[in-house]
């Protein structure tokens, strides 16, 4: 992950607590594979409910952009549809 994401502007207006979070998960995913990018978004997602925080839809739409900028292609287009199903089984539990 490019660490010029900390500067990207769309993050201006974010509450530092998950400004801090997704520093915390840049560091742990430098780590992870693309094909277990999915699992470590699980993980921020639990992190930030442990931590009262919860991220709006366009935040992570934010993220994903932010984190997607510098993988293939390919990856991308997994990570998206991961992403889509995702959203489809949230629906459903509504």
């Amino acid at each position: 992950m490019n660490m010029a994401w900390k500067t990207d502007p769309r993050l201006r207006g974010m509450d530092p607590k998950k400004l801090e979070l997704l520093s915390l998960f840049s560091e742990d995913i430098k780590k992870t594979p693309p094909d277990k990018m999915l699992s470590a978004l699980m993980t921020l997602n639990k992190r930030a409910s442990a931590s009262g925080l919860s991220f709006s839809d366009r935040e992570t739409a934010l993220i994903i952009s932010i984190l997607t900028e510098g993988m293939p292609s390919a990856e991308q287009k997994k990570l998206q549809m991961l992403k889509f199903l995702a959203a489809q089984l949230s629906k459903g539990k509504k």
